[in-house]
């Protein structure tokens, strides 16, 4: 099973985005990842489809959003337009989630969904056929530097179930909390495609913390 690695930009300092990202890219990330808040379905604001341009003029790297914010009908076409390629709305939010995905789709981006800690997996079964990634948030979503919730590792494990019978080629996803010490359990869990934040853009070489997280989740597959 594949390892993808997806720095998250909202732990970046972003007085020096270029040079995070540049430094993030030494260590060759698989994608770049925005966390998308509007203050209304999470606490928090972050930032909209300008930081999205704004990343296609520094690098080449594919970027991956999650949509945390309650009308992701009016801003998926603007992020798409921006250059995400993947993109993960919420399946609890108010909003016909089916017709969502569908919009990502017909628009020509990959589309995932996400999941929030205490929603059941197997909430994804439905929506199998029309999306390419399913997103386990390993924190409560809305804020950066939580401390990783560690029944997550058991949840992954039940959603690669259901996916290995269902539609094995759907990827699973993780966000939240990862590092060192976790990103090899969730690897074996069955996680492929990890978001991190602290992790990478908190260490003292951003660089080698992207090639560190890829060799431990290699590294436990192998056991």
């Amino acid at each position: 099973m594949e390892v993808i690695i997806s720095p998250s930009i909202l732990s970046a300092d972003f007085a020096h985005l270029e040079e995070d990202i540049r430094k993030a890219e030494k260590g060759k990330p698989d994608y770049f990842h925005l966390d998308i808040m509007d203050g209304h379905f999470v606490p928090n604001i972050s930032y909209g489809p300008m930081i999205a341009e704004t990343m296609k003029r520094i690098t080449d790297k594919p970027l991956d959003a999650h949509l945390m914010i309650t009308n992701p009908d009016e801003y998926i076409p603007k992020f798409i337009d921006a250059g995400v390629e993947l993109i993960y709305p919420q399946i609890e939010a108010p909003y016909d989630v089916y017709r969502t995905v569908q919009l990502i789709t017909d628009l020509g981006a990959r589309a995932g969904i996400t999941l929030n800690p205490g929603t059941p997996v197997d909430q994804v079964i439905p929506l199998l056929d029309l999306i390419d990634a399913v997103l386990i948030m390993s924190v409560c979503p809305g804020f950066g530097g939580q401390q990783f919730i560690e029944s997550s590792i058991p949840r992954i494990n039940r959603l690669r179930e259901i996916l290995d019978d269902e539609k094995p080629e759907v990827q699973i996803a993780v966000d939240g909390g990862v590092d060192m010490s976790n990103i090899g359990p969730l690897h074996g869990a069955g996680a492929e495609f990890f978001i991190a934040g602290s992790s990478i853009f908190k260490a003292k070489d951003i660089g080698q913390a992207v090639k560190d997280l890829r060799n431990a989740a290699k590294s436990w597959a192998g056991k």
